[in-house]
């Protein structure tokens, strides 16, 4: 598997008007459009499920999901995975963690990263990895997270990203399994937050000036 296998969205690409399909009320005034619809989503993290149970084949796998954003995907990944458990004649045995890191301020990044359950990684040690996330931003909240796993030495450690965002603040980081890249633009939807608002979307949107003004803290 390539860390550049990945459904690339173009800088110059505008994606679907928000009446194609079905929107909450409540938001409606709050977003540009819609970068990537459900449908393609869950599409996506099908052959991802795929890609990865390939990759581990029937060696055990401890799922580490990072809160708040990536619960969504960490699901609905899982839930494909499990699914080919049972229709397949090989399988991973599953084990599900969790961990979570703070380093947002509305729509700019704090620069503060913060490690909540670091301390409680310890049974990581010797087993595989899977670490998933919802976007990759600049990549160093994750090239800090990896830095504290190397110190409980765990048998392999494995990324998969729902997003990667194509911005020059990268230091260059790839996860191994990625759905889509996106330009700069900060999203929210499919559990992605502005301030903790947007997450019972089921899409993934470009927020506004409007909604980053009306939901501001």
């Amino acid at each position: 598997m390539s860390s550049n296998d990945n459904i690339v969205i173009d800088d110059n690409y505008d994606g679907y008007r928000l009446e194609l399909f079905c929107i909450p009320k409540h938001y409606e005034e709050d977003l540009e459009n819609i970068l990537i619809p459900s449908g393609l989503i869950t599409d996506r993290i099908e052959r991802l499920a795929r890609d990865i149970t390939q990759e581990f084949n029937d060696e055990g796998l401890v799922a580490l999901c990072v809160l708040k954003g990536g619960y969504k995907f960490f699901t609905d990944l899982l839930d494909r995975i499990k699914m080919l458990n049972r229709n397949t004649e090989k399988s991973i045995p599953l084990a599900v963690d969790f961990i979570r890191l703070k380093s947002y301020v509305d729509d700019k990044q704090s620069g503060k990263i913060e490690v909540i359950g670091g301390d409680n990684l310890e049974n990581l040690k010797g087993k595989n990895v899977l670490i998933v996330e919802d976007i990759i931003d600049t990549g160093r909240t994750m090239m800090k997270l990896l830095d504290i796993l190397k110190s409980v030495k765990p048998k392999t450690v494995r990324v998969a990203s729902l997003l990667v965002k194509r911005t020059e603040r990268s230091i260059g980081y790839k996860p191994d399994y990625a759905g889509f890249e996106i330009p700069d633009l900060f999203v929210v939807g499919y559990a992605l937050d502005y301030n903790e608002y947007f997450r019972d979307l089921n899409h993934i949107c470009v927020i506004n000036e409007h909604g980053k003004k009306k939901y501001s803290s």
